[in-house]
């Protein structure tokens, strides 16, 4: 629900506009001051404020501008005498949104006052996009091709075109944020707001505040209203992430608003009714937690409409090359160090670590290593040491005192593997060993695959610094590194 503040030294005014917008579906604030007017606006989330022109004390002109200085976001509409005109206009000119002469239609000012609050919640939206934006939320920033992601992938674009709530659960560290965005952002909902709220880092009294707003004086420290994430979320998501961490109290909570979608802020009266999808997060498994009591069983079902378990890292070794790729990319721009690649060697170790982490602790060693690298590769030394601590059988760090690269291993086929490699390609690298390099016909032949996988596959070999593309066209081969 907007709030509106209306100012003006008439009373009788006061309270014809008061009902009118109530009427209208408003929330409404009234002063007879500019004075009052200015810490009202200070003490309370507005989304429009109407003020008459002529006023004793600070007029309305002085009021704006005083307004500006504090708040500069919400819409002011000024109402004025046919007499006043220019000064309105000259409003305008120093940020008012629109003006409107006394007397008016009811009708008038309703339109007004709609068209404003669109322009302010559009404003809103557009601050908040910008922001979300500078990363594309689509299934591209959620990085992998494996079977098991394929299979997420899936998911989320049947369930993106619903409303339908969603539980998204998996170890931490392992993108359920990102697979909550990407939900938000293939929907129709992609142009209104996705508010994202972590339960378990507040405490219950700030996490019901944080949720459904509160008055001013609600509690020690409520010295302003406040919207919650409900409201804010309004047309849009909201993604409460950590949801097994709520307690019991706010669960009852949150399943009413789910149920009817009303709620009252903290220390309010009036229910409010919101429109907004709910996408939920947990590393917890709740249905264990429900069968302990910790968890109510009808917000359970509630929130699993729709089930999305995103797998651990571990599960999904073969996406570990895409992920350091698209990790020291990251890395390298944001620190402004040129490192073009990773060593095999150092991918080695990446590819058998164990990763608790999973995707996040990935992430940050990269970062670590780009850091720390003194040249073009990322090379074992500059992992950190854990790292070497856990191998997989048939990977070792040196032999006979050498560190071995992915041809040297190439032969048995042992290794590849590991480095997220299919058997065409582990293939194709026996092949170049015999006969010096190969060619994209050849590779089609040797695994009777299309022009397309092939040129695919030999890519992304390519990629991961396995081989060097030698000339152009149909004279082009590729040799081992």
């Amino acid at each position: 629900m907007e709030t509106i503040l209306i100012v003006d030294d008439e009373k009788n005014y006061l309270l014809v506009l008061e009902a009118l917008l109530v009427d209208a579906g408003y929330e409404v604030i009234t002063s007879d001051s500019t004075t009052e007017a200015l810490k009202i606006t200070m003490s309370h989330d507005l989304d429009l404020v109407i003020t008459d022109m002529r006023m004793p004390g600070p007029d309305g002109m002085e009021f704006l501008a005083q307004l500006r200085g504090r708040q500069p976001d919400p819409p002011v509409i000024m109402m004025t005498a046919y007499a006043t005109v220019e000064k309105a206009v000259e409003a305008m000119k120093r940020g008012a949104f629109d003006y409107i002469t006394k007397p008016f239609k009811n009708e008038e000012l309703i339109l007004t006052i709609r068209k404003a609050i669109e322009m302010h919640r559009l404003k809103q939206e557009n601050r908040l996009l910008s922001r979300e934006l500078q990363e594309r939320f689509q299934f591209g920033n959620i990085v992998g091709k494996s079977k098991i992601m394929r299979q997420v992938y899936e998911i989320i674009e049947k369930v993106a075109q619903t409303r339908a709530s969603v539980l998204i659960t998996g170890e931490s560290g392992t993108g359920k944020e990102l697979v909550a965005r990407a939900i938000h952002f293939n929907s129709p909902r992609r142009d209104k707001p996705f508010i994202s709220v972590n339960c378990s880092a507040l405490s219950e009294t700030l996490l019901e505040s944080e949720l459904f707003g509160h008055e001013r004086g609600a509690f020690t420290g409520a010295v302003t209203q406040r919207k919650g994430r409900f409201e804010l979320a309004h047309g849009g998501t909201l993604f409460l992430d950590e949801v097994g961490d709520m307690s019991p109290a706010l669960q009852v909570k949150l399943l009413r608003v789910l149920q009817e979608m009303k709620f009252e802020r903290v220390g309010g009266t009036k229910t409010l009714q919101v429109d907004a999808r709910l996408v939920t997060a947990s590393n917890r498994e709740l249905d264990r937690e429900v069968e302990l009591g910790r968890f109510r069983e009808d917000l359970y079902y509630r929130l699993k409409v729709v089930h999305i378990k995103v797998p651990p890292l571990r599960e999904r070794r073969d996406d570990i090359p895409l992920l350091v790729h698209h990790f020291l990319e990251k890395a390298a721009e944001a620190n402004r160090i040129p490192v073009k690649r990773v060593s095999h060697e150092a991918l080695k170790y990446l590819y058998q670590y164990d990763w608790t982490g999973n995707v996040r602790e990935l992430e940050n060693v990269i970062e670590r290593a780009v850091i720390f690298c003194d040249g073009d590769d990322v090379r074992p030394q500059d992992l950190p040491e854990e790292l070497f601590q856990q191998r997989l059988p048939g990977i070792t760090k040196e032999t006979s005192g050498q560190t071995q690269t992915t041809s040297d291993l190439a032969g048995d086929g042992e290794l590849l593997p590991y480095l997220g490699l299919n058997q065409r390609q582990v293939k194709a690298i026996n092949f170049i060993k015999k006969n010096s390099y190969i060619t994209n016909d050849y590779y089609i032949q040797i695994n009777h695959i299309s022009d397309r996988h092939a040129r695919r596959d030999l890519r992304q070999m390519v990629d991961l610094d396995i081989v060097v593309r030698v000339g152009k066209g149909r004279s082009t081969r590729y040799v081992l590194k």
